[in-house]
């Protein structure tokens, strides 16, 4: 498909799945009472989305939408007063009027579709990380709820935490001196609970099941090409699976990349390369390196940045001293004259000498009121949330562009000076086999045509 940016086009064909909205400018088009609670929908009412609704219970629930009702029961029990939907584009058509915001807690590849419906209504949106299911996705949601003027924020809370503005401070402080390179490895998807509920590294099923009273299976694909029914696919089993998921990439690196790219000033990579255990075209492979290039940004130096997941991990660095477990998940900044490791609950500065000596960075950043609070904070109209989809639209680009370069091992004609990326034309310069992978076909009936 051709990748280049066409909003005029996209926007002319959006109404295709019968939501022919103008786009409205509702971030500018209201005021709220000091008091006054947000009216919130949600796609989505069981699975992650249940812990978003219960992050923005203190506003008013009005609507639930959910394809499978068994998963949804326990939220349709705890908000009688929500009105229930299976098809959120039926909730949109007769609520619409009624809702301020919407929360888009899905499987990966109805996060576009979803947010994009509520911004062409002019509503609010959470959406749950990744953004979207392909980098052009993000390029147009972003772009879309620019026009729109709509409080917008991702779902990865950890942009929140004081761990993130305490990477920044300690690299304001230089405590390492020039960083160079990062590395970011985490152990998901092969241990414990996830290598149980998320496999990679299989084909499809060949046997089919019977599809549960309760789940509607066509709503439930939306927008990916049609398959019979198996529970290896939902209602949790579906992020291993490339036309449903994002895999680890898309479940983890929004969280750890975030505070790297805050605290390095990180914009997008001028290439990016992977390698993996063995790709098939169903699912994401048991483990994966990506390695992303970022140019020089004024005076900080051009970084690498190495992603690591199904359980590899980075060397340990000689700075670090023996005894100190590098864990499971875990980042790295490298620079000139020390190291930062954390483990996620703590960033700490090597050698141990020089940690003693720099101590804690000085406070120089304002803490976050919560993730969530945030968001129902822009929403009435004060600061953007800090995950607003200018930060993590593009942010999101990076993460996804590591999902292309896997995807585009399968390809002969791969090259091996791995992928240039044009940021501005949102293709890569010197691989066209690569960009049949930045965007997705749809199902008939599903925006955009």
């Amino acid at each position: 498909m051709n990748t280049k940016l066409n909003r005029r086009r996209f926007l002319g064909t959006a109404g295709k799945a019968g939501l022919a909205f103008t786009i409205l400018k509702a971030g500018s088009a209201r005021t709220y009472a000091a008091n006054e609670k947000l009216n919130i929908a949600s796609i989505g009412a069981g699975g992650r989305a249940a812990g978003d609704i219960q992050e923005l219970s203190s506003q008013n629930i009005v609507a639930l939408a959910d394809v499978d009702w068994n998963r949804a029961a326990g939220n349709f029990k705890k908000y009688p007063n929500a009105k229930q939907f299976k098809d959120y584009r039926q909730m949109f058509e007769k609520m619409a009027p009624q809702i301020d915001a919407v929360i888009v807690g899905t499987p990966d590849h109805h996060h576009f579709h979803a947010s994009m419906a509520a911004i062409k209504l002019g509503k609010h949106v959470y959406c749950e990380k990744p953004l979207t299911h392909s980098v052009w996705e993000a390029r147009e949601l972003t772009l879309a709820a620019r026009e729109a003027g709509v409080a917008t924020q991702m779902g990865n809370q950890a942009q929140a935490t004081e761990q993130t503005r305490v990477v920044q401070e300690f690299v304001m402080g230089n405590a390492a001196g020039q960083i160079r390179e990062a590395h970011i490895w985490t152990d998901r998807p092969s241990r414990g609970l996830f290598a149980e509920y998320w496999p990679q590294g299989i084909e499809r099923p060949k046997e089919t099941q019977k599809i549960p009273d309760t789940l509607d299976w066509d709503l439930w694909l939306g927008p990916a090409p049609a398959r019979p029914y198996h529970s290896a696919y939902a209602p949790r089993t579906w992020r291993g699976w490339w036309d449903f998921g994002t895999g680890a990439l898309g479940d983890i690196a929004c969280h750890y990349f975030d505070p790297v790219f805050r605290a390095l000033k990180l914009g997008p990579p001028t290439s990016v390369e992977a390698s993996s255990t063995r790709v098939n075209k169903e699912t994401f492979p048991l483990g994966c390196m990506i390695t992303y290039h970022f140019p020089q940004r004024g005076a900080m130096a051009p970084v690498k940045l190495v992603w690591y997941d199904g359980g590899l991990r980075p060397a340990r660095p000689h700075a670090i001293r023996d005894g100190d477990v590098m864990g499971t998940n875990g980042l790295l900044l490298i620079g000139d004259d020390g190291v930062l490791m954390s483990d996620w609950n703590q960033w700490r500065l090597y050698p141990e000498k020089r940690g003693k000596e720099f101590g804690n960075p000085a406070k120089k950043l304002p803490r976050s009121p919560g993730h969530h609070n945030e968001f129902v904070i822009a929403c009435k109209g004060g600061q953007r949330a800090g995950s607003n989809f200018d930060w993590a639209g593009p942010m999101t680009e990076t993460v996804l562009l590591g999902n292309v370069a896997l995807r585009a091992q399968l390809r002969e004609d791969l090259t091996k000076a791995g992928l240039l990326w044009d940021s501005s034309k949102l293709t890569f310069s010197n691989h066209e086999g690569a960009n049949q992978f930045l965007r997705r076909e749809y199902r008939k009936g599903w925006m955009p045509a």
